[in-house]
């Protein structure tokens, strides 16, 4: 709790990976600290557009594994990653993808998004990034040709 406590305090200070990593850490942990994912999830809306791929997934998948409920940190993570999906590297589509089907975010923009970079790396997915990437399609019941007849 000291470190949490701290860290609200200094929330604003923190750039997107130290967001990123406070609530990886906090969610490999599985510790839902409710203040702090509230204050992490603020702040993260603000900077989102300064987030990197593994960023974006990593608090995607924070906020997922703690089933943290953060809406509007999602509608912006979806958004962002959007933009950048063509620089994600396989982990953060699965990631990502997991994610979302986890929380049963409806974003189906995201998803096939998500499904045409997956598509064009397949190849490159170890297999828990195929396993997680196929049970998030699963689970959301997206329809996903170019990923799935790749």
């Amino acid at each position: 709790e000291k470190v949490a406590a701290e860290a609200m305090q200094k929330v604003e200070q923190f750039n997107p990976q130290d967001l990123a990593n406070i609530a990886w850490a906090y969610a490999t942990v599985r510790h839902d600290a409710p203040a702090l994912f509230d204050k992490v999830a603020a702040e993260a809306m603000q900077k989102v557009e300064q987030f990197n791929p593994q960023d974006l997934a990593n608090i995607a998948w924070a906020y997922a594994t703690v089933r943290h409920d953060a809406p509007a940190l999602f509608d912006k993570v979806a958004a962002e990653a959007m933009q950048k999906v063509e620089q994600f590297n396989p982990q953060d589509l699965a990631n990502t993808a997991w994610a979302y089907a986890t929380v049963r975010r409806d974003a189906p923009a995201l998803f096939d998004s998500v499904a045409t970079e997956a598509a064009r790396q397949v190849g490159q997915f170890n297999p828990q990034d195929l396993a997680n990437t196929a049970w998030a399609y699963a689970t959301v019941r997206r329809d996903a040709p170019a990923l799935f007849d790749s």
